[in-house]
């Protein structure tokens, strides 16, 4: 029901930490899970330090983009940071959806660093039966 964009993400993804942190213009990638949980698709993503709301989240037709900024920490001046390892800026993910999902019913949760997704299937898309009539008989066709 997803498909990737990017089939080099991983080489990206090493890329764009040893680049520095994202731009809005050139954003880095998230990395993220994306599982079927009964009638809905579920995509993780991880956020750790990253505010609520300095996350955005689009919908344009079957393209779902996330963005989220990790912005710096406001520390006194009397202090010196020896180590600093947990990038900063913005990152980024698109991902194209399926039509079979149902884009408009989409549940979004942020909670202890992740952001979850749940993107409902559509019911056009759900297995169905069908049921078959029986006729009144033969019916012959004069000409």
């Amino acid at each position: 029901m997803l498909m990737r964009t990017d089939p080099f993400r991983e080489l990206d993804r090493l890329a764009q930490q040893l680049m520095g942190p994202g731009t809005w213009s050139k954003p880095s990638a998230m990395p993220m899970d994306a599982y079927r949980e009964g009638d809905e698709y579920v995509v993780a993503f991880d956020l750790p330090g990253v505010s609520a709301d300095a996350i955005d989240i689009d919908v344009e037709r079957n393209m779902l983009t996330v963005k989220a900024e990790r912005r710096p920490v406001t520390r006194a001046d009397d202090v010196q940071m020896e180590l600093t390892e947990r990038p900063l800026g913005v990152f980024s993910r698109q991902i194209v959806l399926a039509d079979t999902l149902d884009t408009e019913h989409i549940q979004a949760d942020y909670d202890a660093g992740v952001l979850t997704l749940r993107i409902p299937i559509a019911e056009r898309a759900k297995p169905r039966k069908v049921s078959v009539g029986v006729g009144s008989g033969r019916k012959e066709i004069s000409g």
